[in-house]
């Protein structure tokens, strides 16, 4: 039989192979190695041909950059443009509904008539 084999009290046997006497032996607990990771790592520069194609390589990212501050400015410009006109419309409907009504009571028949003629002119 081999030496290696045989339990020794109180003799450790070091993961370097040597071995050595312990005073308090403990529980023989087997250590194995732990593997070897090789890892290769790879630095490549960040990819940018989005970023040249959408700023033309330099030439146009003013307008790129323009176009992100004043493109939703101009969107709420035009919105609020769009709804004071519709405030505006809707008046001028109002009012002409209420020149109409207005002649047409006071006028009498001759209102009725000439609202009628006014009527027919537009058609």
């Amino acid at each position: 039989m081999d030496s290696d084999n045989l339990p020794v009290p109180g003799v450790v046997r070091l993961p370097d192979g040597r071995y050595v006497y312990d005073d308090n032996p403990a529980p023989v607990r087997s250590v194995a190695p732990q593997p070897t990771v090789i890892q290769h790592i790879h630095h490549a520069p960040p990819d940018r041909t989005v970023q040249r194609i959408a700023l033309g390589s330099g030439v146009g990212a003013g307008a790129v950059a323009a176009g992100v501050y004043f493109g939703p400015l101009l969107v709420g410009v035009l919105t609020a443009m769009a709804a004071d006109l519709a405030v505006l419309a809707f008046l001028a409907a109002v009012m002409a509904w209420g020149v109409v009504t207005i002649v047409r009571s006071v006028g009498g028949s001759d209102g009725k008539a000439a609202a009628k003629r006014l009527g027919r002119k537009g058609r």
